[in-house]
């Protein structure tokens, strides 16, 4: 599962993200919003002290595509999750094609941006953001986003459409507002003149890449100063769109041939045997060759990494205890020749539900999925560190009492893809950075220990378990990992690697203080992920 509770942006009522009640997916068969590939890829050539820039949607210049960007913003701000407001705006006002693009950049490009669009309203305005009446805000930073970011929205478009949807969204008293401060903004990127930043070299960092304080406070106790960087820039750059290719239902070279013939640029993913990645645009992703006779799914290349780690073998019976949307189950399975079995548990009826059309569409049938937590299956009582398989030999418990007795017999290995804050897909979740905090992460950290207690007697003597997380905070990797196996001296750790966005291959990018060997960045653009292969006693 691999999400998070996110905490509600501030002023917004708590609610639960589009995916359920741990929130969005990690890189995990989630086909990108809405349904298909149309946003334009970066720009890295832009002035220092902007956003990574992308290019808008083929210079369209009407008010509608705006009109369901401000939309948008502000649905987010009142506590909405930006893939769910983007997807209703969308329907409320269907668009296509350039102006889809369009629609999906400026939302998600000025959710990305808002601690640096609110800088430059504090560096421009008489009245700071906070203080600005919420729609006016949106609508300013939808305004400065594309003077910023867009080369190919002409500065005139950019202001007239945002005083025309001033006068038109119920704010014409204050069009001359917009009008004057987006012309403001370009009188001093004419002369030369840029963002003001802090003396503070954690708040400088916060306010280039548009980073909450906190979060930029620690990177740079993590990572030296240009790795930091190199993160952020990352987190603000649009997620590639990586596939994974099912081998049972045909090969990847076959597959790649088959999406170059239709004018899809794909390239295999170097590592990845069954990997591959998409470039440009490419529709809607279901009429792609292949989708409905599951001859892939959506994964990202770093979330492709963890199933092999577990080296599920066929015939053997595994646990992927956090299991929807399933992308790792039907890994699993794949990597298994669908021979054996594979429990998809997860505490979401609703989220198993995708596991089940998921598994459908690939083909397997060796998954079994079952709504249950894993930190005390059916009621379980907390293991005694016996049951936890300490000594030697140890067996892990009975099934207890009951009629759900699907844990019979433990399992050989057992898949840990823990709840968590999600700090290494901030690309992918738009929204992501504005709504977890510390208090978070001491939450977080509890949990995911009382998965690791809960589920360790299930693993039969000697198995293997993989815990495995989409975030880069140490506290829910690394340091939770070396205090299991300080309170279980018997188990063993086999390996362990942190990928971090925007970070150089393993030994060329400096990691975080006490980063386990081995340990290294994905140079193509992956997101943060961390894993742990554990070893049973036995």
């Amino acid at each position: 599962m691999a999400a998070c509770p996110w905490r509600p942006i501030a002023g917004s009522r708590p609610i639960s993200p589009p995916d359920g009640p741990w929130g969005a997916s990690c890189g995990d068969d989630s086909l990108p919003e809405p349904l298909s590939r149309s946003a334009p890829r970066p720009n890295p050539a832009k002035a220092p002290g902007s956003p990574q820039p992308r290019e808008s949607g083929g210079g369209a210049i009407g008010l509608a595509p705006r009109q369901v960007a401000w939309q948008v913003l502000q649905a987010v701000a009142a506590g909405a999750y930006a893939d769910g407001a983007l997807e209703r705006e969308l329907q409320r006002q269907p668009l296509t094609g350039q102006d889809r693009a369009l629609a999906t950049e400026l939302a998600y490009g000025a959710i990305r941006q808002r601690r640096l669009l609110d800088a430059w309203l504090d560096q421009l305005g008489k009245v700071p953001a906070e203080r600005q009446p919420p729609k006016l805000r949106w609508l300013l930073h939808l305004g400065l986003y594309q003077l910023l970011a867009s080369d190919r929205v002409p500065a005139s478009a950019a202001v007239s459409t945002s005083v025309e949807l001033a006068k038109r969204g119920g704010l014409a008293r204050l069009a001359p507002v917009v009008n004057g401060l987006l012309r403001s903004f370009l009188r001093q990127q004419e002369a030369g003149g840029g963002l003001v930043l802090s003396a503070d070299p954690a708040l400088a960092l916060a306010q280039r890449q548009s980073l909450p304080d906190w979060l930029a406070q620690a990177l740079l106790t993590w990572l030296q100063a240009p790795q930091a960087e190199a993160f952020a820039v990352a987190c603000n750059q649009p997620p590639n769109l990586d596939l994974r290719c099912n081998p049972l239902r045909g090969s990847r070279d076959q597959l790649l041939a088959d999406l170059r013939a239709a004018g899809v640029a794909a390239e295999p993913l170097a590592g990845l045997p069954q990997g591959l990645v998409l470039g440009g645009r490419s529709g809607d992703l279901r009429q792609l060759p292949g989708y409905t006779e599951g001859r892939w799914c959506v994964q990202d290349r770093s979330a492709q990494r963890i199933a092999p780690l577990l080296d599920p073998q066929p015939g053997e019976r595994i646990l992927d205890a956090c299991a929807a949307p399933g992308g790792k189950s039907t890994h699993l399975a794949e990597l298994m020749g669908d021979r054996g079995e594979v429990v998809a548990l997860d505490r979401s009826a609703a989220r198993l539900q995708r596991v089940g059309r998921n598994l459908e569409r690939l083909g397997l049938t060796c998954i079994q999925t079952r709504v249950g937590d894993g930190t005390h299956l059916a009621g379980r009582p907390e293991p005694t560190p016996s049951q936890a398989g300490d000594e030697p030999g140890a067996s892990p418990p009975g099934p207890g009492a009951g009629d759900d007795d699907w844990w019979q017999g433990g399992f050989d290995r057992i898949l840990v893809d823990a709840p968590c804050s999600g700090l290494g897909t901030l690309a992918r979740h738009a929204d992501a950075r504005w709504r977890v905090g510390p208090a978070a992460i001491d939450d977080l950290v509890l949990l995911q220990r009382q998965l690791l207690e809960g589920l360790a007697p299930l693993l039969r003597p000697g198995g293997r378990l993989v815990y495995a997380t989409c975030t880069v905070h140490p506290r829910e990797n690394g340091e939770l990992i070396a205090a299991f196996l300080a309170a279980h001296p018997h188990w063993r750790l086999l390996e362990s690697w942190q990928l971090w966005p925007g970070q150089g291959p393993a030994g060329e990018a400096a990691g975080p203080q006490g980063q386990a060997p081995g340990a290294g960045g994905d140079p193509t653009g992956g997101d943060g992920f961390f894993a742990a292969a554990l070893q049973a006693p036995g």
